[in-house]
């Protein structure tokens, strides 16, 4: 008889194992991407199917996503597949290529060029992508156009990110222009998106790189200088090859609470 073999009826064992190898750090971003997903469903009868499919893969998974949506978490249907967790499975487990990261450098006219072409310089030298983010699209030196300004960037688009001097607010800083902007006004000591892109980066734990004077900027963003992956310095080989060797491990694990073991 021409039959399927009777592991495609087996759907969970692969889940069970992805899920067994991951950190802790990596878990709790998976119950918060399953959480926040399944919050926009509005149909109460599809939350909970899928809560019954949590449940056949893990009891943690499956009772840490429906307290978040505020349900019950169901049993299993069935005994849990036994798996060997598998430390490959994991991005915290290991090193991997930096060779076209992207590297953001924040700047404007009141900033150590000088420093910024360093850094650059030293970035594509250690086979980086770096993009200079400046507060307009007009360039900040002859050789130094930006590539992205203030308004039109996030921290989605880097890997690592280099401050540049403190960035008082540019002329175009206005609250009412860029409703996510946050704080603005005569009292900002720091230009707003800058302060939202570096607060986005340090809570995306990416590494973050500061040059004399841009203290201001982490303390805007809320950003903590003493937390792993924050470095500060003047030197910018030695900042290219800091940010080099942390990109190397995706993220700043360090930094991210984990709440489920």
């Amino acid at each position: 008889m021409r039959e399927a073999p009777a592991s495609f009826d087996d759907h969970f064992s692969q889940p069970r194992l992805f899920w067994l190898s991951l950190s802790p750090v990596e878990r709790e971003h998976v119950i918060a991407a399953y959480t926040f997903e399944l919050s926009k469903v509005y149909e109460p009868v599809i939350r909970e199917r899928v809560l019954t499919v949590l449940a056949e893969i893990d009891p943690v998974l499956c009772a840490e996503v429906a307290t978040g949506l505020g349900l019950p978490a169901p049993q299993p249907s069935r005994p849990l597949p036994d798996v060997v967790p598998n430390p490959a499975l994991s991005q915290a487990a290991g090193t991997w290529p930096t060779t076209g990261r992207v590297v953001g450098i924040v700047a404007d006219a009141t900033s150590d060029l000088d420093a910024v072409r360093r850094v650059r310089d030293s970035a594509r030298q250690a086979g980086l992508l770096p993009l200079l983010i400046a507060p307009t699209g007009a360039p900040l030196a002859d050789d130094l156009p930006a590539q992205r300004t203030f308004a039109a960037t996030r921290s989605v688009e880097y890997d690592a990110l280099v401050v540049a001097g403190p960035l008082l607010p540019a002329a175009d800083d206005h609250g009412a222009r860029d409703a996510k902007s946050g704080v603005t006004g005569p009292g900002a000591q720091v230009d707003s998106r800058v302060a939202l892109l570096a607060g986005e980066a340090y809570r995306h734990a990416k590494p973050i790189a500061v040059l004399p004077g841009a203290e201001a900027v982490l303390a805007a963003a809320s950003a903590d200088p003493a937390a792993p992956g924050v470095i500060a310095g003047d030197d910018a080989g030695e900042l290219v090859t800091a940010l080099t060797g942390l990109l190397a491990t995706h993220r700043v694990w360090e930094r991210f609470p984990p709440a489920v073991g």
